[in-house]
């Protein structure tokens, strides 16, 4: 098994690589292999809503940024974790893009395990992890749960260091998410089959 982290910072080794690297490592403990990618610091376009991607393999049709790249490793991990650090109080503007034309190719995700985790200087990592726990609830992935909200503080990676309760926090995320991929697999080994799945019905407010 094998849980993808995305370091939604343009800063590679900064405090929200800090706090992914801490769920990384426990993930490693109990036996899961983990990747942690970093967006970088290049230009990511947001989604125009094309719907090229329904007829590209679930493949954004944009090809000169690591969306695809991502895409690729998102769809051969059976977890997800993303990370973003706080920038006026939401995700960075980068990873929304990227996360944008990730979720809208359609790409298969369905109940694979998935986590949110901030850094911040101070405030807004709430609406944070609000916005970016949308894209696990939209498309029927189970959230994992950690012992309180799943952020971290500091101006640096050394401040993130001192932050013992968030860096706990990172743990018990690493360790809530190797169980249920652990007893999912177990599961699926019994026979107990996923949900059935109905076909998507899609209305207009106008009617």
């Amino acid at each position: 098994m094998k849980v993808l982290l995305i370091n939604g910072s343009p800063n590679e080794k900064g405090c929200t690589h800090r706090a992914l690297r801490e769920v990384a490592d426990t993930l490693e403990k109990n036996g899961i292999e983990t990747e942690i990618v970093s967006i970088g610091k290049k230009a990511i376009g947001g989604c125009i809503g094309c719907g090229g991607c329904a007829k590209n393999n679930h493949r954004c049709v944009f090809q000169k940024d690591i969306v695809n790249e991502i895409i690729d490793k998102f769809e051969a991990a059976d977890g997800l974790v993303v990370g973003s650090p706080t920038y006026f109080m939401s995700p960075n503007g980068a990873l929304s893009a990227l996360l944008d034309r990730m979720f809208m190719t359609g790409v298969s995700c369905r109940m694979k395990p998935a986590a949110a985790v901030t850094s911040a200087r101070r405030g807004g990592t709430t609406s944070t992890l609000d916005v970016l726990y949308k894209y696990f609830l939209m498309s029927e992935m189970p959230v994992v749960s950690s012992n309180y909200a799943n952020m971290v503080h500091g101006h640096d990676p050394e401040e993130v260091e001192q932050d013992l309760e968030g860096l706990q926090t990172m743990r018990s995320v690493g360790s809530n998410m190797a169980w249920l991929l652990k007893s999912i697999e177990a599961g699926k080994k019994a026979g107990i089959q996923e949900p059935e799945r109905e076909t998507k019905i899609k209305t207009s407010y106008i009617r």
